[in-house]
């Protein structure tokens, strides 16, 4: 998604799965994507997203991992942080689902970080 919102597409495919499906939901209720849909491609499932953008520059710049298979790393609810000073977000594996480090706070609520956003 970063490089084909740098890149100036409007939408990008990528492979269906749960937990993708989930982070995309995140990411829209967020602002970051317009939209997202499920759709069949040659027997399979895919994801099209719709990429946002702001005066023709891409709301998405920069995606960092946080947990990696090798570290994983979890936050506590006061752990979680502002990103970018609140310009970005932290997407986070909670036990209420895929949440916003944002929502993750209000929800009153720690998990695996999986990923910082901007």
């Amino acid at each position: 998604m970063k490089n084909g919102s740098l890149a100036g597409k409007e939408s990008v495919v990528l492979p269906y799965s749960k937990m993708k499906y989930a982070i995309l939901e995140c990411l829209k209720k967020e602002g970051f994507i317009n939209s997202v849909s499920k759709k069949i491609k040659k027997d399979q499932p895919v994801l099209e997203v719709e990429l946002a953008y702001l005066n023709k520059k891409p709301k998405i710049t920069e995606a960092e991992r946080v947990s990696k298979q090798s570290r994983r790393v979890y936050f506590r609810i006061k752990d979680i942080h502002k990103v970018r000073n609140g310009a970005g977000l932290l997407i986070l594996s909670t036990p209420k689902g895929i949440l916003s480090g944002k929502v993750a706070r209000q929800e009153q609520v720690g998990g695996e970080a999986l990923f910082r956003i901007w």
